[in-house]
């Protein structure tokens, strides 16, 4: 048996999507259904229990192993080394989205403005449930699933490069419902628009993203990344197909150079030391 095949064997790649999309798109189906938006009640209930469904694929397939071997490519988290990676890996996801709509300005793009952020801070009713909002409703409902659960058993298949473009089709492929949920963001794209299409587009370079900051500090740093993406975009309201096109590129062209410098570095492995990669 080869190497691929004893890393699939198993692994709970199967368990992981069938939960993680079953869940999902059936409570986003009643969302729809429902046709109220998601912050009204009882629309916000289903909305954001479907969130969580690459949470509760996740702990299926926990369930499922029942204490059989971790993946030899899960990052080993250590409190006093691992958490130091948030903050530069935050600070990093900002600059992105941040340096992004300062370059498409000076390419004639929108001008960047804080006039929206500042209104939608206020409708959440404040800094502090707006910033927790844009943390629950994606990084912690989203990365224990798609980089705590999935990355490190698709990383024992296949280099870093295609596992970000694998989980960034599924990733892209598992918002699809949004676009049909009234009051939502991609809803107000439309499919078929640029927006829609730049938006798609973008969870690629946020996989490899993600990714990356998975392998230096787990799933806190893998949240921090998600976070401090969205959180960015909608403080200013970064959603313009060109300021969206010019934030693609810079993610894309960052996650391509840190992961490029890390072609030869070995993940740190659960069970023993780290295991050095064959293909980047």
């Amino acid at each position: 048996m080869n190497d691929n095949a004893r890393a699939g064997r198993g692994s709970g790649l199967a368990t992981f999507f069938t939960v993680t999309f079953i869940t999902t798109w059936g409570f986003w189906l009643v969302a729809i259904v429902l046709g109220q938006p998601p912050t009204t009640f009882p629309t916000v209930i289903p909305f954001l229990l479907g969130g969580f469904g690459p949470v509760f694929g996740a702990i299926a397939v926990r369930i499922r192993r029942r204490g059989g071997p971790v993946p030899v490519h899960t990052v080993r988290f250590r409190l006093n080394a691992r958490l130091l990676w948030a903050l530069p890996l935050l600070m990093l996801a900002v600059a992105t989205v941040a340096g992004g709509t300062v370059l498409a300005q000076a390419l004639g793009g929108p001008a960047l403005s804080l006039d929206e952020g500042r209104a939608l801070i206020a409708t959440a009713g404040g800094a502090a449930p707006f910033f927790v909002s844009m943390l629950v409703g994606g990084p912690l409902a989203e990365e224990p699933g798609w980089r705590g659960t999935a990355y490190p058993r698709l990383l024992a298949r296949m280099g870093r490069f295609r596992v970000g473009l694998v989980l960034g089709a599924a990733w892209a492929v598992w918002h699809l419902p949004l676009f049909f949920m009234t009051g939502t963001v991609q809803a107000g794209f439309g499919l078929l628009s640029w927006s829609g299409l730049l938006f798609t587009l973008s969870v690629f370079p946020m996989a490899l993203l993600t990714g990356y900051a998975y392998e230096l500090g787990g799933v806190p740093a893998a949240i921090a990344v998600h976070f401090g993406v969205n959180a960015t975009s909608a403080v200013l309201n970064a959603y313009s197909p060109m300021t969206q096109a010019v934030v693609l590129a810079v993610q894309l062209l960052v996650a391509v150079v840190a992961i490029s410098l890390r072609r030869n570095v070995p993940v740190t492995a659960v069970d023993g030391p780290g295991v050095r990669l064959q293909h980047g």
